[in-house]
Order: structure tokens, then sequence, then C-alpha cells
């Protein structure tokens, strides 16, 4: 069935998304619609430079206006909450062509944050007391390790590396007791410690070939910080 009202609601859409490209529903006023555009793209770039400052600050206003101007234009996300465009800006970035090859790696490294600042996930059952040798370390819902081929912690305006370094960048983010993200490197084996090998904490340190008391040690230092909570 015909139904011009819808017509021109999606007309006004594919305008207001992509103004070069589609004209307007006919009678609107051109002052009018220049406001409309000016608001609806505002408010997703403020949201993204808001989850992305690094990023907006490293790529410039040229190059950073052009990638949210072809976000807006043509992604479609496929929720309506806006606390989920950054997640959805990353997964654009993964389908077009990057203006640094380590624009994607940093754009998922703020958007971690953002996730952690706003997460209400609930941790796993834990007994906070465990001996974290005898029992199996559990990690808290609220904390991330994450491996970046691109050192993503120190990018920005003043340093953007043309090569990647030898050595990945390992690292912890998580969010604390007073609900600031905070970040730390990790050495290879404290990431294999926390990724890649299972069981008890003595069983963990050992297929590693590392000091159980160094080990302990770590695991205790991680518990202190909030981001082991306890044994499984």
């Amino acid at each position: 069935m015909h139904d011009p009202l819808r017509e021109q609601q999606h007309c006004l859409a594919r305008h207001l998304r992509d103004p070069q490209r589609h004209a307007p529903p006919r009678g609107l006023e051109g002052r009018r619609l220049k406001l409309y555009r000016t608001l609806f793209y505002g408010g997703i770039e403020a949201l993204l430079a808001g989850s992305f400052p690094v990023l907006r600050q490293s790529l410039g206003d040229q190059r950073w206006h052009a990638q949210v101007h072809d976000f807006y234009a043509n992604y479609r996300c496929q929720s309506p909450l806006f606390t989920e465009i950054p997640a959805a800006f990353v997964d654009y970035l993964q389908g077009i062509e990057s203006d640094t090859p380590w624009q994607l790696e940093l754009a998922h490294y703020e958007m971690i944050e953002s996730q952690l600042y706003l997460s209400d996930a609930r941790d796993p059952e834990h007994d906070p007391q465990g001996d974290l040798l005898q029992g199996e370390p559990v990690l808290s819902s609220r904390a991330c390790v994450l491996s970046y081929r691109w050192p993503v912690d120190r990018i920005g305006p003043t340093f953007q590396p043309l090569q990647a370094p030898a050595q990945p960048t390992l690292l912890l983010v998580y969010r604390d007791a007073a609900l600031q993200v905070r970040f730390a490197r990790l050495s290879p084996m404290a990431y294999r410690l926390l990724t890649q090998v299972q069981g008890s904490g003595r069983q963990r340190l050992q297929a590693l070939g590392a000091d159980l008391q160094a080990g302990l040690a770590l695991l205790e230092n991680l518990r202190e910080q909030g981001v082991v909570i306890g044994t499984r």
C-alpha cells in the first residue's frame, strides 16, 4: 500500500544521512533541513569523539570527520542504544581501508575503556579468600587482558609509528573499586598466566616454568587490585 508519510520519512532520513547523494523531501525549508543535518551529525560525532579521544586527535580534523561522515551515511547500526555506538564504529572500521595501520587497534583499545566504565556485568561465583596456588584464579568481569600488534597505549598526535614492533603490546585494562578504569602493561609470563593456561595457580605457574613464589606474589597483587577476585 502506498504510504506518502512513510516515503517522506525515508526520504528525509536518507537526506540527513548523506545529503550529497540524496535530495530532501519536497516542500521542506532549506534552513530547517540544515539545522536537522547539523544536529543529527553533531550528536553522533560528539559521542564518537568522546569515546575515541586519542583516535580523534591522532587522525586530525579532516580524516576524522571524513570517517565519521562515512560511518554515519553508510553503516547500519543494529541497536538503538547510544552506549553501543562505539562498538558499532569499531565494527565499521574493520570493513574499511584504514588511514593508518594502527587505527583499528587503537579504536578497539579505547572502546574497551568505555565498555568497562559502563559495565554492570556480574562476577562468576568465587571464593574471595581462596588459595591462589591451590585453587583456580578467577578474573574480574570488569578486567580485560589484551594483546595488540601496535603500542596502542603510547600512540597519539606526537607518536604515530609506521612499523609494528617485533613484540606485541600486552595490556591489562580493569575497573577498580573507585570506578576508575586503569591500564597496565603485562609481561609475557603474566599474559600467558591469565589467558593461555588453565587449572590451579600452581598448575599454571608450573606449566609456564615460573617461580612459584614470584607467581604467587603476582597473583596476590592482582587480587589486591581487584583484577583477580579469588578462586573458583
